[in-house]
């Protein structure tokens, strides 16, 4: 019990001190993205202070929930294993399929775009395949593909396909009749006015579904590992080490894919802001 106390004490004084800097106004950029790095850091911070000490005070099983510091004593002394699994997962399976089922829910949307008969019989098509149960689908792909990484990719891309395609269609219709009036009065082509009118204000849509997919496409390469792959890999390494009662790399492994799927999203997040930067979600958020 003698670790709880000064948990908890260290987590309300984090949360009082996030709470005075969220209050703050600062007049310089450079300390208001200080401020705004060091509050979901602190925050985090005491959560895993607080976690550490209320396992240790109530004497919590590690097979039920090891504390912070044995994650990461199994983190650092499994290295060649983690990065073994984090490259036949995402390196291989997440990137391939995320820019396959992007890439083509993209030329799909732009063929919809073009043919009034494709929106109205691939759409409601794309929405019964999006509806498809990953676990369901999974097993199908390994049979079809087999136990490497390629079976991965197909889940992969059936995940990320619809949400880019649907994205897309909504913003190539973002475009305001009387901006595409004035595009018909310079007589420009579809191509013209796809590029320079459509496309661009299609971005902020597009961005939304890649943002969307960067974390749908590592669930969906870890969840098809639990159904057939190599002796190697996120989803193989947590049902493996689960059944051995190795609950501290099963969080290991989870930390590792919530880092690898966060560094993503910020990726995207910012290429976001450097393409769309003209856009008043982005100006807006400027100081």
């Amino acid at each position: 019990m003698s670790a709880i106390l000064p948990a908890v004490a260290f987590w309300l004084a984090a949360w009082a001190l996030n709470e005075w800097l969220v209050r703050l106004k600062p007049r310089h950029r450079a300390v208001d993205r200080a401020i705004r790095l060091a509050v979901p850091l602190l925050f985090g911070l005491s959560i895993l202070i607080l976690w550490e000490g209320l396992v240790r005070g109530f004497n919590v099983p590690s097979v039920l929930l090891p504390p912070p510091s044995m994650i990461w004593a199994r983190l650092i002394t499994s290295l060649p294993i983690l990065w073994a699994d984090f490259r036949q997962t995402f390196l291989k399976s997440v990137l391939t399929g995320y820019a396959l089922g992007c890439g083509l829910g993209f030329l799909v949307a732009i063929a919809i775009d073009r043919s009034p008969f494709l929106q109205k019989g691939l759409l409601p098509l794309g929405n019964f395949v999006s509806a498809l149960p990953v676990v369901g689908v999974a097993p199908i792909m390994v049979m079809w593909f087999g136990f490497d990484w390629p079976s991965k990719v197909a889940v992969v891309v059936i995940m990320t396909f619809f949400p880019m395609l649907v994205n897309t269609v909504t913003g190539l219709a973002a475009a305001s009749s009387m901006e595409q009036d004035l595009m018909r009065t310079y007589a420009a082509s579809w191509f013209q006015t796809l590029v320079k009118l459509r496309l661009p204000a299609a971005w902020p849509f597009i961005f939304n579904a890649l943002k969307i997919n960067s974390t749908l496409a590592l669930i969906g390469a870890i969840v098809a590992e639990f159904f057939g792959t190599p002796i190697v890999g996120m989803g193989f390494r947590i049902s493996t080490e689960v059944g051995r009662m190795n609950v501290d790399m099963v969080w290991a492994e989870i930390t590792i894919a919530a880092l690898a799927g966060s560094l993503f999203y910020g990726a995207v997040a910012l290429i976001e802001r450097a393409v769309t930067f003209w856009h008043p979600s982005v100006r807006g958020g400027q100081t």
